[in-house]
């Protein structure tokens, strides 16, 4: 590989770094301002991108990362900011099309 698609593919990784540090930080900036008994240190990020800045649990865990019965593959991170596969839903989705052939 070229020295040209090396420096354009490490500026990509920079770029989606950087992106997601910006929104980390918006989402800890967004619970500080709000009153202390009233953080619950989930939520969104300019009304789109999911945060979870609570301790994980195992439930939590099983629902985001392995639950077939989700309406979505992809769902809000276990822990930190951005989403996760669902592989739980992932595995019944190629399962039912399996099914179906």
């Amino acid at each position: 590989m070229g020295h040209k698609a090396e420096k354009k593919r490490g500026g990509l990784r920079n770029l989606v770094t950087l992106a997601a540090l910006a929104l980390t930080a918006a989402a800890v900036v967004k619970e500080l301002r709000t009153p202390a008994e009233e953080r619950t240190w989930n939520g969104r990020v300019a009304s789109v991108v999911p945060y979870d800045f609570r301790m994980p649990t195992l439930d939590r865990v099983k629902e985001r990362m392995w639950n077939p019965e989700a309406a979505s593959v992809v769902s809000p991170r276990v822990f930190g900011v951005g989403w996760t596969v669902n592989v739980g839903k992932l595995f019944a989705e190629i399962k039912g099309q399996m099914e179906q052939e």
